[in-house]
């Protein structure tokens, strides 16, 4: 405004003219009004973004169900609570603070931010992203991630903790630790987000969701402790049906979660979308391969495994590798999960259903292994965006400083968390609660309950 003002002058003061002065005025005008003119929605990337978002909340009944069918018969109903619970609590406090939180503007020296307009999400009403999406599609595709974090966790610790501890560790763990990690990685002004000449590679979540819960639900498996009687006492599953009904479910929810982090309608989700399949077929494969050559049989937990494996170890990448980099590292992933599950076993700790295992795992290896896959465009742009050349060891040591970072923020506070509520509401079941089982002592249900018809 002020240079248009400046300009008006000048021009009135040189010429004199009426009519040049109102066609100065007019053509100023089309340029403010140009200059103001409101975002449109892209109504094509805003149905897929719609689409992603049911997508990756279908992931959370499908984790339910995936766990649900890992655990003992006397447990499945307070495990797929966990996940449940988490689509009502953290889906509200999302909307009250997360979201302010992950993608508002840097405070407290950038740990976490904050945003006014994004509390209760108050202000984003008639907003529009320049990608063309309301930003309330964005801030609800973003609600699931957090929703399904915390989720993830608790596979480390099934079968062993109280309702209500559960439930308050979530609220602490998803304010404390999920907000402030979105935010460094995700947001504008976030640190790893703008780490090294390029930022760290997170595509959707390698760090933020895998790295994190993986290692805080290592964290509360040590600090917690076994389940009475392992590693001595049979634990089988009581339906592995459902544990790969819960993996299908995940798969298929997984195109949301990896295609539509590119928050677009176009070649990146194309590419996202397919390296995620081929991700997930090749890990898939590859613990098929590994069991029949070291136990001489392919079992379903064996294939559930090896798909889960290698769409975690793609998450991070699904943004800059090609296929070809996908089967590397969706085969790579299920073998260093494969013998990993050895180390558990070396070192007798109780991570349940292997949240460390797979999540935490892939979610490392992802995220350092992707450099060594970069597709060539990538490369050529982060080289020409600085000014110089772009080079894997640069990348690389950009990536181990991000998830380094979380591990060890992830470790301390999370480890801080079990503990407080260990010692205010109580975390880990009572012996005489856990033998009876979750189900029956928190919630007098059944899971499979006959009924009696006579």
């Amino acid at each position: 405004m002020k240079s248009i003002a400046v300009n008006f002058m000048k021009l009135f003061h040189k010429s004199g003219t009426v009519c040049e002065v109102l066609i100065f005025l007019l053509l100023s005008s089309g340029t403010l009004m140009a200059a103001e003119k409101p975002v449109a929605v892209d109504t094509g990337t805003t149905a897929w973004m719609l689409t992603s978002t049911a997508l990756v909340l279908l992931m959370v009944p499908g984790l339910a169900m995936f766990y649900g069918g890992l655990v003992r018969t006397k447990n499945v109903l307070g495990t797929m609570m966990h996940s449940f619970a988490a689509m009502g609590i953290i889906g509200v406090l999302w909307v009250v603070l997360g979201y302010s939180m992950s993608f508002g503007k840097s405070v407290l020296g950038g740990w976490c931010g904050w945003n006014p307009d994004y509390f209760l999400l108050r202000g984003i009403d008639n907003m529009i992203l320049d990608a063309g999406v309301p930003e309330y599609v964005f801030a609800m595709f973003q609600g699931k991630f957090a929703i399904i974090t915390p989720a993830l966790i608790a596979g480390a610790f099934a079968e062993r903790v109280s309702f209500r501890g559960y439930c308050l560790y979530i609220v602490l763990w998803s304010i404390l630790v999920y907000n402030p990690l979105c935010h460094w990685v995700w947001a504008a002004d976030g640190w790893i987000f703008n780490l090294g000449a390029n930022g760290a590679i997170d595509f959707a979540g390698g760090t933020v969701v895998h790295i994190s819960a993986g290692v805080s639900g290592l964290v509360a498996a040590f600090y917690l402790g076994s389940r009475r009687g392992y590693p001595g006492t049979a634990m089988h599953p009581n339906n592995l049906v459902m544990t790969l009904m819960g993996a299908g479910l995940l798969w298929v929810g997984w195109f949301g979660f990896n295609a539509g982090s590119a928050v677009s309608s176009g070649l990146d989700t194309a590419r996202a979308l397919t390296v995620t399949q081929v991700a997930a077929a090749a890990g898939a494969t590859a613990w098929l391969l590994i069991e029949a050559i070291h136990l001489g049989k392919a079992t379903t937990l064996g294939i559930v495994s090896g798909i889960l494996a290698g769409l975690v170890v793609i998450t991070p990448a699904a943004g800059v590798v090609k296929p070809a980099g996908a089967i590397v590292l969706g085969m790579g992933a299920s073998l260093v999960c494969y013998f990993g599950l050895f180390v558990k076993e070396k070192m007798g700790y109780d991570d349940s259903l292997d949240a460390f295992g797979i999540h935490g795992v892939a979610g490392i290896f992802g995220a350092l292994m992707l450099v060594f896959f970069i597709r060539e465009s990538w490369m050529v742009h982060a080289g020409t965006s600085v000014g110089g050349s772009w080079s894997v060891a640069q990348q690389f040591l950009v990536q181990l400083k991000a998830v380094s970072a979380t591990i060890i923020y992830s470790v301390i506070v999370s480890g801080i968390l079990i503990a407080v509520v260990e010692k205010t509401v109580g975390f880990r079941l009572v012996e005489s609660d856990e033998k009876s089982g979750m189900d029956h002592a928190l919630h007098g249900e059944h899971g499979y309950g006959l009924i009696n018809l006579n």
